[in-house]
């Protein structure tokens, strides 16, 4: 929502913008009680909704729009048929039913037919639906004992309104505010405000087709036609938008030129591959020992990451891969490039079991590696990696603290622990932080700070996520980051087969594969249900169901539990015992979901799998197919939500992540993908993120232009007042005040 009134920061009057008509400044500073017909009770009803201004007001857009020229008679109707009638009500009774409740039946007519509407346990319906009332109603039409009739529609009080297109807003029953009061007060609203500044500049209207400011919002509120409202709704939608990445390109710019970075001297961009230097270096030796063979995406990105560190500017880079890609390969580079160049390197994991397993696999790719000592010119030690977590002793976290603080110690690797304030490095080179959406940016924003302390130059940053979104959502989310991208996995994985078990009967075969699997020296997870609410219940659970297979499908099969409630040496004790082989199968949480990497499993029962969300379904099968052997993932689920079916068949169409997110974004909307941004933003109500990839990526090309121009926006000052209006105050005072 726009701030409220008496926050807003004044427009500088020093721009070159020509302002015409009402800033929406203006309208953020006019209560809704100065509208006429707007008295006090409405004033209050309105601000149960949010409303306290005329900005709130014209930003309250329409729900849906009515066609009056296309609109359902009753008499054409058929049994069986959705639609929306617009009618009068003619007659309203009640009468109770068993239990204390009551039945309402609303007689209505629309000029061809009539039809009984009845409402369960809905009693303000007798005192909302009163005769006369014009109404909207959207059900399905049924036939009872001869008579047409709709069970609970959906009822929108339109008030008699004559226009060819009718538009019905969000209103409230229980602050007594209907539809044709607010679309009434809107129109008044807008023609007390007259003609609307526009800030987006005349030629970019132009180039990019967009209708001006003051059409927009009749538009939107009062269309013509439909046609009319949707060129209105390309424009509000497109300033959402351009909104949000002028904030995301201000804060990308002042990270890189406000602070100052460290040059890696031994970083050369462009050569990963080791060519173009003279004595080798740890990336080199790293590249020539890997196992494996690099991916042309891998190359890629660590060129990139190679070219942010050479630059005096911090990095600032998120690196997103599917699961499996070998983003950590690359964060390793990285951080190997920080440690030849003199400066230590952090890698922050969200889990303990994830942090252990970066932290053994980093020093077994690093065993054989040296380093410069610092204190002899000549000699050389190995490159030295430490762990840090909650459960370090505080004897060994006082020993690495002092450590640190010397450069005895080159990566460390942790958890949250890593956060604490004895934790100091001398001269911190990189921070890379894994699983990045578990992370907020304040946690993000220490680590940065405490690797300054050493030499007062900000960090290197590199962030890595799994799980893939869609290209215009890592815009938005993601848009004060520049991006590389995993889009291929190494040389050798095969396809993990994806199996939903839609019925119970067919569970014993599950159980077969797992065993026979077992007895080949293959490894599988058995992942229990989510629980919400609880650790501890979902301890139980996976408690509960790790005694029934021991006792009854897996039966003489070496079972291990796993869960988040565990002791940390007990956790650390099966997670050995599972990669050694003493154990057979893993029955946990969700604690495995991201990060553990062990090359014999090949099978993972995911159950109640419906309940799942997707990404999380696509982290947890990719725990399995991590070598070349075929792999299995089996999805137990025979009472699966609509959402939850569409979830399960996308998992079995296909094993891309990046194809995934996409089939995510259309099944959850945008808002709990923008849920991971910080917080600030303004609300997109308007612009989709699936369905406007056009306007996002237009509103990046404008961000990108106004402020490479003018980055204080000081030839914009209408433009920089609604953006004040439309984040919140730390983000002012960072962007502004800077």
């Amino acid at each position: 929502m726009p701030r409220a009134p008496g926050t807003i920061s004044s427009v500088a009057a020093s721009g070159t913008e020509q302002i015409r008509g009402r800033s929406m400044g203006f309208l953020a500073r006019t209560s809704v009680g100065e509208l006429k017909g707007v008295g006090p009770k409405s004033v209050e009803a309105l601000e149960e909704m949010g409303i306290s201004t005329v900005l709130d007001l014209i930003c309250h857009y329409p729900r849906r729009y009515l066609d009056r020229t296309q609109q359902a008679s009753l008499a054409n109707m058929v049994p069986g048929e959705q639609a929306v009638v617009l009618a009068s009500v003619r007659r309203t009774s009640s009468r109770p039913l068993r239990g204390r409740r009551r039945l309402v039946e609303v007689d209505v007519h629309d000029g061809t037919g009539w039809l009984r509407c009845t409402f369960f346990n809905q009693p303000w319906r007798e005192r909302q639906l009163s005769e006369g009332t014009q109404v909207a109603l959207f059900g399905k039409l049924e036939l009872y004992q001869g008579r047409r009739q709709m069970t609970n529609p959906v009822v929108d009080l339109v008030g008699d309104r004559t226009r060819r297109i009718v538009a019905v807003y969000p209103s409230s029953e229980k602050a007594g505010v209907a539809t044709w009061e607010i679309a009434s007060w809107v129109d008044e609203a807008l023609r007390r405000a007259g003609p609307l500044a526009d800030p987006l500049p005349s030629e970019w209207r132009s180039r990019l087709g967009l209708a001006d400011r003051t059409s927009a919002f009749r538009g939107i509120h009062v269309p013509e036609s439909l046609r009319e409202k949707e060129v209105a709704r390309r424009r509000l939608a497109f300033d959402e938008l351009l909104r949000l990445q002028i904030v995301l390109v201000m804060r990308k710019r002042l990270l890189e030129y406000r602070s100052e970075g460290i040059s890696h001297r031994l970083c050369r961009a462009g050569a990963p591959d080791g060519s173009g230097g003279s004595d080798s270096s740890l990336l080199d030796e790293l590249i020539t020992e890997l196992p494996f063979k690099l991916t042309q995406a891998q190359l890629t990105a660590i060129e990139e990451v190679c070219a942010d560190m050479a630059s005096e500017h911090p990095m600032h880079r998120l690196l997103q891969g599917d699961v499996g890609a070998g983003k950590t390969v690359v964060a390793l580079a990285g951080l190997l490039v920080a440690v030849q160049s003199g400066h230590q390197g952090l890698l922050m994991a969200p889990t303990e079991v994830l942090a252990e397993q970066h932290y053994f696999g980093l020093r077994s790719l690093l065993a054989k590696m040296t380093v410069q000592d610092t204190g002899r010119i000549e000699a050389r030690r190995p490159v030295r990696v430490e762990l840090l977590t909650n459960r370090t002793s505080r004897g060994r976290r006082d020993r690495l603290s002092e450590q640190l603080r010397t450069g005895e110690v080159d990566i460390l690797v942790g958890t949250h622990a890593l956060l604490g304030q004895d934790v100091r490095l001398a001269s911190a080179g990189l921070v890379v932080i894994d699983e990045q959406h578990r992370f907020g940016v304040e946690q993000r924003a220490v680590l940065r700070d405490q690797g300054r302390i050493g030499t007062g130059k900000t960090p290197d940053l590199l962030v890595m996520t799994a799980t893939p979104i869609p290209r215009t959502a890592a815009m938005t989310v993601y848009g004060d980051l520049d991006v590389s991208v995993l889009g291929e996995l190494p040389q050798g994985r095969v396809p993990v087969t994806t199996k939903w078990v839609r019925e119970p009967s067919s569970e014993t075969a599950v159980w077969e594969k797992v065993r026979s699997e077992i007895a080949a020296g293959r490894r599988a997870y058995i992942v229990c249900p989510l629980i919400e609410g609880s650790d501890r219940m979902e301890a139980r659970a996976v408690v509960a169901e790790h005694k029934r297979l021991q006792e009854g499908p897996l039966a003489g099969v070496a079972l291990a539990l796993l869960h988040g409630q565990m002791p940390s040496r007990e956790k650390e004790a099966v997670m050995t015992a599972f990669r050694d082989g003493d154990v057979g199968a893993l029955v946990t949480t969700t604690v495995i979901e991201v990060g553990v990497d062990i090359a014999e499993a090949t099978v993972m029962v995911v159950e109640d799998a419906g309940r799942f969300g997707l990404a999380q379904l696509h982290q947890l099968r990719g725990r399995v197919g991590r070598s070349g052997l075929p792999s299995w993932c089996y999805l137990l689920d025979w009472s699966a939500s609509e959402d939850g079916v569409r979830r399960l068949e996308a998992l079995e169409r296909t094993t891309d992540g990046f194809a995934l997110a996409e089939v995510d974004l259309e099944i959850r909307g945008e808002g709990t993908v923008l849920g991971t941004r910080q917080q600030g933003r303004n609300d997109l109500r308007l612009a989709s993120l699936r369905k406007d990839q056009e306007l996002v990526l237009a509103a990046r090309r404008v961000a990108e232009d106004l402020v490479g121009r003018d980055s204080t926006l000081h030839a914009h000052p209408l433009l920089a007042d609604e953006l004040r209006l439309f984040i919140d105050e730390e983000d002012e005072a960072f962007l502004f005040k800077s």
